[in-house]
Parts: structure tokens; sequence; C-alpha cells
């Protein structure tokens, strides 16, 4: 019996990014039109999807104390619709947990219909929390006109 590899659960393949997959969620990152800046800097929260050796998604999360943004999510083109984005986004909220955040920011021009479905609300960039205004993705790596969610994880 041959077993189809696509088919598995992907929620295995997510592990913490190594620093050695830098260039690789870069790479992913670009090939995905979205921006690289201040993620070096945060990659100690960075998770990666990979099938065999190679990094076929990544999720990070941006750390400031019991704030959060989450940035980077990129899955390969051809692991697409295969529930990949959906497992690294639990697993940057299970990480996000596990680091005693309250409250989860992220930005998009692509996807705001699809972070609802995590509980994610709209808000205003007025309403992020300072700390997490300052990052890179906030003063010049996104648009200004990227929708802005947040997501309360203590109640």
């Amino acid at each position: 019996m041959t077993t189809n590899r696509m088919a598995q659960p992907t929620r295995s393949l997510i592990a913490p990014a190594a620093p050695t997959d830098l260039p690789a969620v870069l790479a992913l990152l670009s090939a995905n039109g979205l921006p690289h800046d201040g993620l070096a800097e945060h990659f100690a929260a960075a998770l990666v999807a990979r099938d065999g050796d190679s990094v076929v998604g990544s999720a990070a999360l941006e750390l400031y104390g019991e704030a959060a943004l989450l940035r980077s999510l990129a899955v390969a083109e051809g692991r697409r619709g295969q529930g990949l984005g959906r497992a690294l986004i639990t697993a940057a909220l299970d990480l996000a947990r596990a680091q005693r955040v309250r409250r989860v920011y992220l930005l998009t021009t692509t996807a705001q219909g699809y972070f609802p479905s995590f509980g994610f609300a709209p808000i205003t960039r007025a309403e992020v929390e300072p700390v997490v205004q300052v990052s890179a993705e906030f003063t010049g790596a996104c648009p200004a006109s990227a929708a802005v969610f947040a997501l309360r994880l203590d109640g």
C-alpha cells in the first residue's frame, strides 16, 4: 500500500526554525511578496514547516512582553490548500501562549478574510500597543493601507 505524503496531516511538519533556516525563510517570503524587515532580529521565535530538508512554510512572532506580532506567514505555492497555513498559525499561537503573550497582532494586505476564523478581529492602528507599533512591520515594511487584526489570548 502506498501513502500519499501530501495527504498526511501537516502539523507534524511544524518545528522551531533553526538559525540556518533564515535564508530559506527569506526566499519563501520573497516568493510570497512579504517583507523581510526585522525578521532576523526575531528569528528565535520563528517556526518552519518542512518537507524533508525543504522549508515549505513559515510563521514568526515578534515578542514584546505580553504583546506579540504574528508575521511572515507564508506557504510554498505547491503546498497551499493543504492546511499548512492553519497549522503554522495554530503553532504560532501555541508558542505565544507558552510565552505568556496576552494579545497578538498582525498586519495583512491580502488575507483579511482568513484570520477571523482564528478569532482575530479587525482593529485600528491606534489600538495596537505602542511597543508593537515601533516594529519594522508597523513603521514601514507594511503599507499604511494594511489591515490590522488583534487576538486576545487571555480570555
